[in-house]
């Protein structure tokens, strides 16, 4: 199932894959630049050493080439990209200058309706462009800043990288893109001193309407939540709300036992003019035997009154119906909880059934009229 192939800004394959180019440049040179130093040290931040995390580059140039070569609908490609043993640091940067070529020529290539696996999403061209320009400039700077240099990548490449992969990720006029990337991947602080997350994504396909974003949890990102911090995310004043720290704890137990089926957990709700995360919503489980789900969802108090909930809902349960299999999604809502009726309501959902204490609504697909109102 697909939301589409998220925001590319109208920008062509060509353009991707000269920013793959350009990105693959900015490394070779800052690599080349401590060529005399020792890589067998650990690399900053990771248990691999130098040498591995250059290794590590080329894998994933490699891998994204021939995900999208092969239009690879589950899992990756079953290869390794491994150096010749004795290889030093200028054989290094020849090899993940070569296999940034392969990227880049696969991304320039590639059809613009082709979809391939990745496990923050499926992603086009566009989507895998963008992640082997974050795998590169990402690691070459934790390969550098180990070896005492530095990598210094053009602001434009960072944020078109941000804007493709990180729409949570919030950014103010003047903001470094540079500074903003490191933060959201938990490298540095943010620009206005916010401490680097714990627990970081990004999002190859988040599920897209008129004003928001929703971004799935990860498992790690909801345990993250669950215990109190903030699942990678930028909150809006009050937030998240108990509702969604609890949603988080329940898709990382469902990781625990084997039951969570991604795309069916909990997501958060991001304000796309300003990246804020201003609520949760998602689904109790995944659909049963019936084909019905059931989803619920909260909005931060301070942003409460601007929609959010009921165009947060009628998106996602968009994205549920392209699963051919889903036959209805349903809300239930507590008799004097009027604001959640309302809400409800403007998604487009009807009134199903009733009890002494809630309300039943759903939403069936289109083709399904709905059963009479009891």
């Amino acid at each position: 199932m697909s939301s589409g192939s998220g925001s590319s800004g109208g920008r062509s394959a060509g353009d991707w894959a000269g920013d793959v180019d350009a990105a693959a440049a900015v490394c070779a040179a800052a690599l080349e630049a401590v060529a005399e130093r020792d890589w067998g040290v650990a690399a900053t931040g990771l248990e691999w050493s130098c040498q591995e995390t250059a290794v590590h580059i080329a894998g994933d140039f490699t891998g994204y080439a021939a995900q999208l070569t092969g239009g690879t609908a589950q899992g990756y490609v079953p290869f390794d990209v491994v150096a010749v043993p004795g290889t030093g640091p200028e054989g290094l940067v020849r090899i993940v200058r070569a296999t940034g070529g392969l990227l880049s020529a696969a991304v320039r290539t590639t059809p613009a309706d082709l979809r391939a696996w990745h496990p923050a999403g499926p992603a086009g061209g566009d989507g895998f462009a963008a992640m082997g320009i974050a795998e590169v400039l990402l690691h070459t700077h934790d390969i550098v800043t180990a070896l005492g240099g530095r990598v210094r990548p053009e602001g434009g490449l960072c944020a078109r990288v941000l804007d493709r992969l990180f729409p949570h990720a919030p950014r103010a006029a003047g903001d470094d893109p540079w500074r903003v990337l490191l933060h959201v991947t938990g490298r540095a602080e943010g620009p206005g001193g916010e401490p680097a997350p714990t627990a970081w994504r990004w999002y190859c396909d988040p599920v897209r309407s008129a004003r928001l974003v929703l971004c799935e949890l990860s498992p790690s990102a909801a345990a993250d939540l669950h215990s109190g911090g903030s699942g990678g995310f930028t909150w809006a004043d009050g937030g998240p709300e108990e509702g969604t720290r609890f949603a988080g704890g329940m898709v990382a137990d469902a990781a625990a036992d084997g039951s969570h089926r991604p795309g069916w957990g909990t997501y958060v709700i991001v304000r796309a003019e300003d990246g804020r995360a201003v609520g949760g919503i998602g689904f109790h489980a995944p659909p049963g035997p019936d084909g019905e789900v059931e989803a619920g969802y909260d909005v931060v108090a301070s942003a409460r009154g601007h929609g959010y909930a009921a165009e947060a809902l009628a998106a996602l349960a968009g994205w549920a119906f392209t699963d051919p299999d889903l036959t209805a999604v349903r809300a239930t809502v507590d008799h004097p909880n009027a604001a959640s009726h309302a809400v409800v309501a403007r998604a487009g959902f009807h009134r199903a059934s009733a009890d002494e204490a809630q309300v039943h609504y759903e939403m069936r697909r289109p083709e399904q009229p709905a059963p009479p109102s009891t």
